[in-house]
């Protein structure tokens, strides 16, 4: 007798596709959704060299390597060095050892707070490379409760497990950066979004505890199908990811949190003996007032005290001043300068910024109070037209000083007459006998 062989879901699937596309045309292509990437996942502890991180660091070295990028924030980089590698030393161990079973570990997810455009996404972009480690960033806001329309918080897990290349267990050690967190309190004054912002911290609370998410969404044609075959077959056949050793970061703005911080100050001076001007010193303190935020702060502000709980890591970030403008365009690696001499050198122009220019950028950068991206606004205002007009021509050196910057269009305008007439006279002089 012929033992009877199945066919394999996605053999299954390209028909019912097939099927589907005869019969509905190009509308029936939303029954095919993304297949889940292949997962790679064995019962064997893997080494820390296999899951390709290197962590033969120390919270110094970690703070070392952030200064050749992040200008400033010193105390934010300390604490996140010792987070990180408190947190990887700690899953070293777990893989390399056998652990005493009554140690407890609490994880320690971070809070990243400050105002837009001081370098918090770069700050962990920069660790997680170090680290070696699979990273995810995604905005707060895009993510809904369960049942509602919006991504749900668990497609993060899975895209985690995409940028490891499919491997489970490299991506159980990755990091998860949510930026716009502050996006998720539920405000006093917005009370509709209640059911949406607070569904996503309960849906985000489960992930930041140890706990098991299948990789599959289940909602997908070749999920259904699988799940249909193996049910057939009597196996059970379930994909999942541990969060208990991914490292969760949140990030944002959190206006309106400093006069809750404030507030807090002035209610429990009442009827104490207190140094009248210990308000002001915090208040002018680098970091702000945030830098003195506390669970019961992030509660009013609209968080759920369990969700609070989960992130014990708190880091303030400071605004920019001009000083850390005119650092960040002169010393920083990530520098926008250093990109703007390879688009022009692309032409076959050198270009040079001189030290006066540098700080006319910081100080217009200053002014706009939007962060580092300020100084990518300012030079690509002033130097599109030269983007433009001079690769068409035989100009090959351009410095940027303090007198191109205050009127560019004339400066552009002079420099054009000037090479056309250069070009001119080179022409003559070539032509004559």
């Amino acid at each position: 007798m012929t033992e009877h062989k199945h066919p394999s879901p996605e053999h299954v699937q390209k028909e019912f596709e097939d099927f589907v596309r005869q019969r509905f045309g190009d509308s029936g292509q939303h029954f095919s959704n993304a297949v889940t990437p292949s997962v790679k996942r064995d019962g064997a502890q893997p080494h820390d060299s296999d899951l390709g991180w290197h962590l033969q660091l120390k919270p110094r070295d970690v703070k070392t390597y952030l200064d050749q990028y992040v200008i400033g924030q010193h105390e934010a980089k300390k604490t996140l060095a010792v987070a990180i590698c408190d947190h990887y030393n700690h899953i070293k161990r777990v893989y390399d050892t056998p652990l005493d079973p009554d140690e407890e570990y609490t994880k320690q997810n971070i809070l990243l707070l400050g105002p837009t455009g001081v370098g918090k996404t770069y700050l962990i972009r920069k660790i997680a490379d170090l680290v070696g480690v699979p990273f995810v960033k995604a905005d707060a806001t895009k993510f809904s409760e369960t049942g509602y329309i919006g991504a749900n918080v668990e497609e993060l897990l899975r895209e985690l497990v995409a940028q490891a290349q499919g491997d489970v267990k490299k991506a159980e050690c990755g990091v998860i950066y949510l930026d716009e967190a502050d996006k998720l309190a539920v405000r006093a004054q917005t009370p509709i979004k209640e059911v949406n912002t607070r569904g996503v911290q309960f849906g985000l609370l489960r992930l930041m505890e140890e706990t098991e998410v299948d990789l599959r969404t289940g909602q997908d044609l070749q999920t259904q199908l699988q799940a249909f075959m193996d049910f057939q077959r009597g196996k059970s056949n379930r994909n999942k990811i541990n969060t208990k050793h991914i490292l969760f970061i949140f990030s944002g703005a959190f206006s309106g949190l400093e006069e809750i911080i404030q507030h807090r100050f002035r209610t429990r001076a009442i009827g104490f003996a207190s140094d009248p001007n210990q308000l002001a010193s915090r208040s002018t303190h680098p970091s702000g007032l945030l830098n003195f935020v506390t669970g019961e702060d992030l509660v009013r502000y609209g968080f759920e005290p369990e969700f609070v709980g989960r992130l014990p890591v708190r880091v303030s970030c400071h605004a920019l001043q001009p000083e850390d403008y005119f650092q960040i365009l002169s010393e920083s690696k990530g520098s926008i300068v250093r990109q703007y001499v390879r688009q022009f050198q692309a032409y076959g122009i050198s270009l040079h910024f001189t030290e006066a220019a540098l700080w006319w950028l910081a100080h217009q950068a200053a002014k706009e109070a939007t962060g580092a991206r300020a100084l990518m606004t300012q030079c690509e205002r002033i130097l599109r037209p030269f983007k433009f007009e001079l690769p068409s021509t035989h100009l090959k050196h351009l410095e940027v000083d303090e007198r191109l910057l205050q009127d560019p269009s004339t400066y552009l305008a002079q420099l054009l007459r000037k090479v056309q007439n250069g070009s001119s006279q080179e022409r003559v002089s070539s032509e004559s006998p």
